[in-house]
């Protein structure tokens, strides 16, 4: 899409160079009136949308059809692809030519690798009136040129064909997600983005599998061909590339100096008024239109209209922006370019692309330094600084633990005499960390609507306890330890230090692994809820001064009939026990670990091999990731509202966010109607769970209030950002962050939040405040595009959207009422209904051995994600089957070119496509040990498996591996 400053030039121009160009067509037609002879090169087509080229060689070469040759077809083929290369129309090309365009394009106005016959005035040279014998010497000539660029591209096209082949892989990554941006660019057209998705379905497919035998190879058997690991990453799957091309539009937005509030400014309102007023007068809209730009979203309306209207208005741009050309009537034809028009068009658009360009330290001094969007650019900024993050070195670190009291491995004269352990974890609580005791404030879940101050065990510095506790995990014990040493080490400690202290901390850290529950243990919630109290629990565990601990944390007075939850009661009085039995010295060092190791990362880049080294030998990733990675990951964590504000103003089309809530209202109602039908639900039940479907909050693409700026500036206006200072930005955020959840205490639980940012690749569910979000970052390609047949969105976000709402009626979320309070809510027969078919969901996944690591999938632990999975597809399913019988004349509009496969077909193979992927080895592992999913391809066989509807559509014989006699179904 063309700036808006731009096309507001190109519209001043039009009128002159409109007339032009009608001079130019009555020239040809008095021409034609006079029997003068045509000038092949006359003028160059302008392709439009649905233009065939038979319907341009009649309209604009003017030969009968009968008389076509392989020149005018040739000349037609080359004005269509140099038109798109010269003018940037990439609404004339298919989305695969476009994305290999834009990924090779840079800031040029013609992108880099223009054809041969695209530069100059390609075969057009040197024309003379077609007449007689001479007609049939040119037209022979120009056959032959036409067949020589013909073989000319063929040879290109084969160079480039091996140049990819030589380059591997890794391009196909780089062309898909160019192909992504395109998505985010709005680029495209209906039948050229159906194209580029089939092709990209069937490269992906391996089609010499059976679907019935595993229908994960046959939708993604060529995935790991075409999209090898990349080296900074432990793994690639269809969700790390869409994060992949929403870190590139995020680091789009972050690196840009303007506001991107969507209507931020009177600078944008007036932008539109003027726009308009040019346009009103050249008749182009109507008069009252400019009234309309009032509120912040008419100014948003108003501004996408006029895009639609200067994209209606496209044809006629297109002859305007041809490089127009003047011929004179003489024997001898003089190719006469107007250069001076040129030349100065080019001026005006230099000039009003230089306006949108302004200097980085103008911007940071324009009193903007409140402004939330530009408090995230600024912590962007300070992230990449390399330069500054490397004079400043390891001062600030540095400074931050003499005022925390010392970190005992660095300062020899460190003393005891002063250390509390309580009173560092509740300092190291306000810098958002929990450190030995893990407390939030947050519903409690038995009263949905009360915020409370809750506690429960440690986390711990590998992914779970069994890496401490299980000798088949020793190699990452001892990369864990040297990770230790080389950190304390790398900040000043000496050598010998640094290994002992290291090997003292692996010790303290493996007995504490072991007084915390495992995971098998802390399945059901209701058992681990305790609320009491402070007095109570002080009582219970009278060694830690909880009041103390809440007093220095929250900054208030703290009284003792103040009532908490907490959900560790037994490993708070292990955890006393084992500190008195060790030394302060090991308790601080410790302690301080845990919170340095986070904040290495907010300083420069000295630890990257160092946590490199570590991450390779748990995750298999072989190099660190791109330091704006990073930051991005870092900015949109930390200030997620800011950066989604900057998103959705720029990319997200509130046609998805529509589309997406009518898709969940006909997933709710997909999910009443299979209601009805479950037999082992009893009346009382179903009746409650209708009631908790009907009442789910639905949040989808982004929170209302950023996109006003004066409510997102309050979010973040505690926090205090410079565009040189990373360490502290960071840590400012890590407090307003604290601050601003201990301050909920007491106040009425607000269900309307988001409790996620937008631009995310994710969906979420929450238990107790019976709310489904779905960020805008996750409705892009293969889940979600308004130009995909419905096959594909019902296939890919449709399912998502089951497997959410589903998750309110698995193991855990069934557990929760309507109102997000935990009881027993359901019946005794419906909860042995419920049990039998979760054990059988239980036994089909943990018969799965994932082969490249010969280990068997945890049912147990996976069940809950499972059951969303089978849930959601079947929902998904049903709601489109509901739509077909709906849309009966849009039957055949669900078919994708190319592929042979109906619409219902194409749904399962989407849902297929989203788990493609591969992971290395070393994170298989770790998935398996800590994940509570179960990794791609048994979501895809597991859950088709167990589909009827899937057996049926794929003709799968019963007793294949896709369709086997017994089945499991919970929803």
């Amino acid at each position: 899409m063309l700036p808006l400053t731009l096309v507001l030039i190109l519209i001043m121009r039009l009128d002159g160079m409109l007339a032009a160009l009608q001079l130019s067509e009555q020239r040809m037609r008095d021409r034609r009136e006079s029997s003068v002879p045509v000038y092949a090169s006359d003028f160059e087509p302008a392709m439009q949308e649905g233009s065939t080229y038979n319907e341009l060689l009649q309209e604009e070469f003017l030969v009968p059809q009968t008389k076509q040759t392989q020149l005018e077809l040739m000349a037609a083929e080359r004005a269509r692809r140099c038109q798109s290369f010269r003018y940037g129309q990439a609404e004339t090309m298919d989305l695969e030519e476009r994305s290999t365009l834009m990924k090779d394009s840079r800031t040029s106005f013609l992108p880099q690798g223009i054809p041969r016959e695209c530069i100059g005035d390609g075969i057009n040279l040197d024309i003379k009136p077609l007449e007689g014998d001479l007609y049939q010497r040119q037209k022979k000539r120009y056959q032959d040129k036409a067949l020589y660029w013909l073989e000319r591209s063929k040879q290109r096209e084969r160079r480039e064909a091996e140049r990819q082949s030589d380059e591997g892989p890794s391009e196909q990554i780089n062309e898909a997600l160019a192909s992504l941006q395109s998505f985010w660019n709005e680029e495209g057209t209906r039948e050229g983005i159906r194209l580029a998705q089939a092709k990209t379905m069937q490269r992906y497919m391996d089609t010499k599998v059976d679907p019935c035998v595993d229908f994960y190879k046959y939708a993604c058997g060529n995935w790991e061909k075409l999209h090898p690991i990349p080296k900074d990453k432990a793994g690639f799957d269809t969700f790390e590339m869409l994060r992949e091309s929403l870190d590139l539009v995020l680091r789009n937005l972050l690196e840009k100096n303007e506001p991107m509030h969507a209507s931020v400014s009177e600078h944008r309102k007036n932008q539109v008024r003027n726009t308009l007023f040019k346009l009103n007068e050249q008749g182009e809209v109507e008069e009252e239109a400019a009234g309309e730009v009032g509120s912040d979203q008419e100014t948003a309306l108003v501004a996408d209209r006029l895009r639609r209207h200067i994209v209606s208005r496209r044809r006629l741009l297109n002859q305007v922006l041809i490089r127009y050309k003047r011929f004179s009537n003489n024997a001898k034809t003089k190719h006469l370019i107007d250069t001076r028009d040129k030349t100065k068009e080019e001026e005006m658009a230099q000039q009003a692309r230089q306006r949108d360009r302004s200097d980085p330290e103008e911007q940071l001094s324009t009193g903007n330094e409140h402004d939330a969007q530009m408090k995230a650019k600024n912590l962007y900024r300070s992230c990449v600084n390399s330069d500054v993050l490397s004079q400043r070195g390891l001062e600030p670190l540095h400074t931050l633990i003499r005022d925390l009291g010392g970190w005992p491995v660095l300062d020899p004269d460190w003393s005891d005499s002063n250390f509390n352990w309580q009173v560092l974890a509740a300092t190291l609580r306000r810098y958002n960390n929990d450190i030995l005791i893990v407390q939030w404030v947050g519903a409690d879940i038995k009263n949905s609507e009360e915020n409370i101050v809750q506690f429960d065990q440690t986390g711990l510095g590998l992914p779970t306890r069994e890496y401490f506790l299980q000798s088949t995990n020793n190699k990452y014990l001892l990369a864990y330890q040297r990770y230790m040493s080389e950190v304390m080490h790398k900040m000043g400690a000496s050598k010998s230090d640094a290994q002992r202290v290291a090997q003292e901390l692996v010790y303290f850290e493996t007995q504490l692994a072991g007084i915390t529950a495992p995971a098998e243990q802390r399945l059901n919630v209701t058992k681990l809820y305790k609320r009491m109290t402070l007095d109570q629990l002080q009582s219970l565990v009278p060694e830690i001064e909880w009041r103390a601990y809440l007093q220095s944390l929250q900054d208030r007075e703290v009284s003792g009939s103040e009532e908490v939850v907490i959900y560790a009661v037994e490993y708070m009085s292990k955890l006393v026990t084992l500190i008195q039995e060790t030394e302060p010295r090991m308790v601080a060092n410790y302690m301080m670990w845990r919170f340095v190791r986070h904040r290495i990362n907010n300083v420069d880049d000295r630890f990257d091999d160092i946590k490199q080294s570590f991450y390779h030998a748990l995750f298999g990733r072989e190099e660190s990731p791109q330091r704006w990675k990073v930051c991005i990951a870092q900015v949109n964590t930390n200030m997620g509202m800011a950066v989604g504000s900057m998103f959705v103003s720029r990319y997200f089309d509130n046609n998805s966010k529509r589309d997406t809530l009518r898709m969940t209202h006909d997933l709710q109602q997909a999910f009443r109607d299979i209601l009805k039908t479950t037999d082992w639900l009893d009346a009382t039940t179903k009746q409650l769970a209708e009631e908790k479907v009907n009442a789910m909050s639905l949040k989808i693409g982004y929170p209302d209030f950023i996109l006003n700026p004066t409510e997102l500036n309050n979010k973040y206006a505690g926090i205090e950002i410079h565009p040189d200072k990373y360490f502290e930005n960071t840590l400012n955020v890590l407090l307003h962050t604290a601050r601003t959840e201990q301050a909920k205490l007491h106040e009425r639980v607000n269900k309307t939040n988001w409790q996620t940012a937008p631009a995310i690749v994710n969906a979420y569910y929450s238990r107790n405040k019976n709310q489904i979000m779905f960020p805008a970052g996750i409705l892009q390609p293969p889940f979600y595009h308004r130009h995909f047949p419905k096959s594909l969105n019902f296939g890919g976000i449709g399912v998502v959207i089951g497997h959410e709402l589903t998750h309110g009626f698995d193991d855990k979320g069934r557990l929760f009422d309507r109102n997000g309070n935990i009881h027993k809510w359901w019946t005794d027969s419906s909860i042995r209904g419920f049990d039998e078919r979760a054990r059988c969901i239980i036994a089909q996944y943990s018969n799965y051995t994932v082969e490249e690591v010969g280990i068997v999938l945890n049912g147990e632990s996976t069940q809950g994600e499972n059951i969303a999975d089978n849930g959601g597809l079947r929902q998904a399913f049903h709601a489109y089957k509901r739509w077909l019988k709906e849309h009966p004349d849009e039957v055949q509009d669900e078919m994708l070119p190319g592929l042979n496969m109906t619409g219902p077909q194409l749904f399962f193979l989407n849902f297929g496509q989203v788990w493609c992927g591969a992971m290395r080895p070393e994170a298989i592992r770790n998935k398996l040990n800590t994940a509570i999913h179960s990794p791609g391809r048994f979501r895809v066989i597991g859950t088709l498996s167990n589909s009827y509807d899937f057996a049926r559509e794929f003709s799968c014989a019963e007793g294949t591996p896709m369709n086997p006699a017994n089945k499991c179904s919970v929803w």
